[in-house]
């Protein structure tokens, strides 16, 4: 706000309302020059402030100055010292100036607040004030240093420097309906002359604006509960105190508050609310059993019951409870009755007569009628008659004996002494019974089982399953440790103490054990397949899946044969485990050629045996329950190991390239052997004709001698004779020669045929034994390399091997990053070059290098 002057100026122009301070360096003593003047400084005079504006206060300001001058208490004149003439001062004081002339600022004061107008204090408002400094007020009161008071509006409040304003106080307005909680901080007088002291609370309901006292602090603003015919309020007292209808209330007594009481009420200081509480209306359908009743004395009766029976509307009193709520009365129709259940003693009327009832006593009603049970009487059950069909059924136990019964094919009511029995089932068999699987249909699923959408059992209801066709359920009862056998189809209903047993069969391929689980064993014929692993007597390996035709040989009439049928818990794998190790045992014993040629007589007769003829039999019967196999089928064989399996395809290609070439010669000698036998017929029947027209010349010529021998001499008879015998040793000899020619032709072309199979099957056998030896090197090679690779990898560590692996990028990156080259591109001159594609490979590359 000040501004030093220019001291080295010497004539000081000061305007009106304007002011210097002048120190005199000879005195030491600052002095105060007003305006309007003209000041000329001498060489001793300093100006140390100035010209400065004087301290204008309008109407209605103040402002606060620090170290006030010290004026004459009587005339207002400031009080000078008399030595050295310097104005005194009231050090470390406060002084508050309001509207005046304007006045300058004395050597050694300061203005500690500025210019601030006056605080106007509204209605309905206050200023709190406290007092700083001992001191009497203007009223005459005697004010402490930490008291405080209220400056109450509407007004201006004009500052002391021996009081401090803390906050405004705003009053609170109360309307209609509505009260006002106080507290007290301090004893004090309220505004109606009460005595409060510190800490207590009261309601004030006066409509309007209040303002609260200084040591009055509001705790709340409370509303009025509206009350109506069907509300009231619960109350609760926290404190012995005499409520506003003059009565006493203790602490922790409950009461209520009704509109016959008050149409609106709101709850005292000591007064806590509860629960607003609603009025409980019955109609002439409906009763309520009240707990803990209150009397009309207002006393509550503990542990007493009351009946309350409709048309009625009431409220339930502080510590009254209803037992169950709003009850409906009990209306029983002719299919419908209560169980009942005496709790005390009393005198009942039932049927007419009058009944003395017990504690503990239970009896039924039945309808129609209505009924409305006393206190002394509990319902245990509302039983209404079960319908059932005649394939329908409940369980029933009695509970006082505790046997338990079928009811089927007839509507029920239990009695008194009866429930019904939940009759347990083991999980799978529950399972069974209500899923959606068809037992024959279905007989071949692995999944899980799909349940019905009918939803959980009722397991009070007789448990039925139907059997189906040429199928057998067996039902064990456990009470009377006996079994039945039921064929279908049937429908089979459970006793009490009857259990379904649980077929449980392997399957799969090969066969598992417990894969497939019914309640019904199928009579057959049915067929199951199997894989049955074999090994020759050559130690070929094959996998073998064989499909068996079945059926069970049973008398539905014998109840020993019946039995039978469930004696083997598991037939598919015991059938399947038998067969399996007959064949198994047979094709042992025989070569993988015999057994690749006869494989269908040889499983046949494993299975299925030899008769006293040697024929194989038809059938095959497990006598424990007559099972019975009636045909075996052989739908693939397959070595197990690949490269036996490789070996032997080629072996049987080459096999039929050798039959188809056998079969060729076969058929060729066969047609150069008829050959020959047609041409030897033509031969024969050539010298037979030869011969016959030889015996026609002959008797020619006989007849020719005979003739001649008239003419001729003996000599010429038995020349003739002599040519006719050599004429037929010639011809004998010939077709003796043909005969034996063909002979020797039919022996050299069986000859022939006998050194081409041999060289065949020898051939054959060379090649197999090749083939085997090749099998058996290869695997040691295979077998050597693994174990060379094995331990050239543990020698050299899987570690070495992967610093090996980077050895070569890290060293490239290394020798190109000490080179200072980020990337290379090496190129003949000849092949053109796609740059753009190129320079962004080299760019990416370069990156790498960069972050290796």
């Amino acid at each position: 706000m000040s501004k030093k002057s220019d001291s080295s100026s010497s004539i000081f122009r000061v305007p009106p309302y304007h002011y210097l301070h002048v120190l005199d360096q000879t005195t030491n003593v600052t002095r105060v020059i007003n305006g309007p003047a003209t000041f000329i400084r001498q060489e001793n005079e300093v100006v140390l402030l100035g010209p400065e504006r004087m301290i204008t206060i309008p109407p209605r300001h103040y402002c606060v100055v620090k170290n006030p001058v010290l004026r004459d208490p009587e005339s207002g004149e400031i009080m000078m010292d008399e030595t050295s003439k310097q104005v005194k001062l009231r050090h470390s004081e406060l002084e508050i100036r309001t509207t005046a002339e304007p006045f300058p600022l004395y050597p050694g004061e300061e203005l500690k607040e500025r210019v601030t107008p006056l605080t106007v204090v509204a209605a309905d408002s206050a200023l709190q004030i406290r007092a700083v400094l001992d001191f009497i007020d203007t009223n005459g009161n005697r004010r402490i240093a930490g008291d405080e008071w209220l400056f109450e509006g509407p007004g201006t409040y004009i500052p002391r420097v021996e009081e401090e304003a803390i906050s405004v106080v705003h009053a609170v307005v109360i309307l209609p309906n509505q009260a006002l909680r106080l507290r007290a901080l301090k004893e004090t007088l309220d505004r109606d002359g009460n005595n409060r002291v510190t800490g207590e609370e009261w309601l004030v309901e006066r409509i309007g604006a209040y303002l609260p006292g200084v040591y009055e602090q509001v705790v709340d603003t409370l509303d009025s509960f509206v009350l109506t015919e069907k509300d009231a309020l619960h109350l609760r007292a926290s404190r012995s105190f005499k409520d506003r209808f003059g009565k006493s209330r203790k602490t922790g007594e409950e009461w209520l508050i009704t509109m016959e009481q008050a149409e609106s009420y709101i709850p005292g200081v000591y007064e806590e609310v509860v629960a607003n509480v609603e009025i409980t209306t019955l109609n002439n359908r409906q009763y309520a059993v009240i707990l803990n009743p209150v009397d009309e004395s207002g006393k509550q009766t503990l542990g007493a019951k009351k009946l309350v029976k409709g048309p009625r509307s009431f409220f339930l009193q502080p510590g009254e409870v209803l037992e169950a709520g709003v009850q409906d009365v009990f209306i029983l129709g002719e299919d419908e009755g209560l169980i009942l259940r005496a709790s005390e003693s009393f005198s009942d009327t039932f049927e007419g007569e009058e009944v003395r009832r017990v504690p503990g006593d239970r009896w039924m009603i039945r309808g129609p009628t209505e009924y409305v049970p006393p206190v002394q009487v509990e319902v245990v059950q509302k039983r209404e008659a079960i319908p059932l069909d005649d394939n329908e059924g409940i369980y029933v136990r009695d509970v006082k004996t505790g046997q338990v019964r079928a009811v089927i094919g007839r509507t029920y009511m239990l009695t008194h002494d009866e429930e019904l029995y939940p009759k347990e089932l083991p999980k799978n068999a529950e399972e069974l019974i209500f899923s959606q699987r068809d037992p024959l249909a279905d007989r071949s699923r692995r999944g899980p089982s799909t349940k019905s959408d009918a939803g959980e059992r009722n397991m009070t209801r007789v448990i039925s399953f139907r059997v189906p066709h040429n199928a057998a359920v067996q039902v064990y009862d456990y009470k009377e440790k006996r079994a039945r056998v039921v064929f279908g189809p049937d429908l089979v209903m459970l006793g009490p103490d009857e259990q379904f047993t649980i077929v449980s069969l392997s399957g799969g391929k090969p066969k598992r054990p417990n894969q497939i689980r019914s309640l019904c064993l199928l009579l057959g014929p049915d067929f199951c397949t199997d894989i049955v692993q074999i090994e020759t007597a050559d130690h070929a390996r094959l996998h073998l899946q064989v499909s068996y035709n079945w059926e069970f040989k049973v008398d539905k009439n014998s109840a020993e044969d019946a039995a039978r049928l469930f004696a083997v818990p598991d037939f598919v794998g015991d059938m399947c485990k038998t067969v399996g190790s007959r064949i198994r045992g047979a094709v042992a014993q025989v070569q993988f050629d015999d057994f690749h040629k006869n494989s269908a007589r040889i499983i046949r007769a494993s299975v299925f045996g030899l008769d006293e003829k040697g024929k194989i039999r038809d059938a095959f019967l497990f006598p424990n329950n007559n099972l019975c196999i009636t045909n075996v089928d052989i739908q693939s064989a397959e070595p197990v190991d690949q490269r036996t399996r490789d070996a032997l395809q080629k072996s049987v290609q080459l096999a039929i390239e050798i039959t188809t070439a056998s079969q060729e010669a076969t058929a060729r000698h066969e047609a150069e052997r008829r050959e020959q036998a047609a041409k030897g017929a033509l031969e024969r029947q050539k010298i037979e004709d030869e011969a016959a027209a030889e015996g026609s010349k002959k008797q020619l010529l006989e007849l020719q001698a005979l003739s001649a021998a008239v003419e001729s001499t003996g000599q010429a008879k038995a020349e003739a004779q002599s040519r006719a015998e050599a004429a037929r040793i010639e011809g004998e000899a010939a077709v003796e020669q043909a005969r034996l020619k063909s002979q020797a032709m039919d022996i050299e072309s069986k000859g022939e045929l006998d050194r081409l199979q041999k060289a065949r099957d020898a051939e054959l056998d060379f090649i197999r034994k090749q083939n085997e030896l090749e099998l058996e090197k290869r695997s040691k090679l295979d077998e050597l390399e693994a174990s060379k690779f094995a331990k050239m990898v543990h020698s050299i560590t899987p570690k070495v091997l992967g610093e090996m692996a980077r050895a070569g990028p890290e060293m490239q990156a290394n020798l190109l990053k000490g080179l200072g080259i980020s990337s290379t591109l090496i190129t003949d001159g000849k092949s053109p070059i796609n740059l753009f594609s190129t320079a962004s490979g080299l760019i990416g590359t370069g990156n790498f290098l960069d972050n290796k």
